[in-house]
């Protein structure tokens, strides 16, 4: 019978501290894949959690790039789950928008990782396949090479090319046309800021495109548009009445979110909702409100992402 040698505690405390400190070193990257899989900050974090306990069962030595076999992890765990929240949304009361994360603001320095965490991205990528969605994201926003994806979804490189062409394509039909830069971004929504605390109707409406889009996710929870409405007026006049109601109890204060300058809505010194906006030609074209509270919690401190 083999005896364990005296090392054998200590080879395997080693070990544990290798995959704790490879993964805590990529804890970010692999938040930011989930999220950006998922749209979802609770079930990002669940997902880190499945990925941390079939990590720890790996044997390290075997394992040749930690980064990627954590990111192959993370993919399958949240294509798994992104499966499920799809059937969840069939349910949904009223539309839905993906959780919105406070972030630094330097995250906007990183122009392509601002973008592709951006609520408007976000949105477009919900209308591809869970594995185009995942094929789009690993290779276009990771740089993950298409023999790594393949490995991933086991799936072959052709067949991943193959999704990775048509993601596209369809990403390409449907994302913004020119989203402003960040200080643009930044200077529209400050001027969006002091015409709704002025109730400023006319300076509302010259803030935003004619065809303008507003989408309000109540989660059948809190009171919010129950569909999209359309046109500069229209929205204007839904903004105003929304604000005449609360009156004087609400304030108004910039904040990053998701990599973009936006705005939170306090009620009584609580958040009440958080508006982000597209901002395209110096005119806001999609407003996105969340208010589900459920959706809320990445509000109060930031939420590190990365590439």
């Amino acid at each position: 019978m083999a005896h364990s040698g005296p090392d054998d505690g200590a080879n395997r405390n080693d070990g544990a501290d290798h995959a704790t400190q490879a993964f805590l070193a990529h804890r970010n990257l692999l938040f930011t894949v989930a999220y950006e899989l998922l749209g979802s900050a609770a079930d990002a974090e669940d997902v880190l959690q499945e990925t941390w306990l079939r990590w720890v069962g790996v044997d390290l030595a075997a394992v040749r790039d930690r980064r990627a076999y954590l990111v192959k992890i993370t993919t399958r765990q949240a294509l798994t789950r992104l499966r499920t929240l799809g059937r969840r949304k069939e349910t949904y009361v009223g539309p839905w928008l993906p959780e919105p994360l406070l972030t630094a603001p330097d995250v906007a320095e990183d122009v392509e990782l601002a973008e592709s965490i951006s609520t408007a991205m976000l949105l477009v990528l919900e209308t591809l396949t869970p594995t185009e969605r995942a094929v789009f994201v690993l290779h276009e926003v990771f740089d993950f090479g298409y023999d790594e994806i393949a490995q991933a979804l086991r799936k072959n490189v052709p067949a991943v090319r193959q999704i990775a062409q048509r993601a596209r394509s369809h990403v390409a039909a449907r994302r913004p046309r020119a989203a402003a830069s960040p200080a643009e971004t930044r200077s529209v929504t400050a001027a969006f800021q002091r015409a709704v605390e002025t109730g400023d109707l006319q300076g509302l409406v010259d803030l935003l495109a004619p065809d303008v889009v507003a989408l309000a996710d109540g989660g059948g929870i809190k009171q919010a548009l129950p569909r999209p409405i359309t046109g500069a007026d229209r929205v204007a006049r839904v903004l105003k009445a929304g604000l005449d109601r609360v009156g004087a109890a609400f304030a108004v204060a910039p904040v990053h979110v998701n990599g973009w300058p936006a705005l939170a809505f306090l009620l009584d010194g609580r958040i009440d909702s958080v508006m982000s906006m597209r901002v395209e030609d110096g005119l806001v074209t999609a407003i996105y409100t969340v208010r589900n509270p459920e959706k809320l919690s990445r509000i109060e401190q930031e939420t590190a992402v990365s590439r």
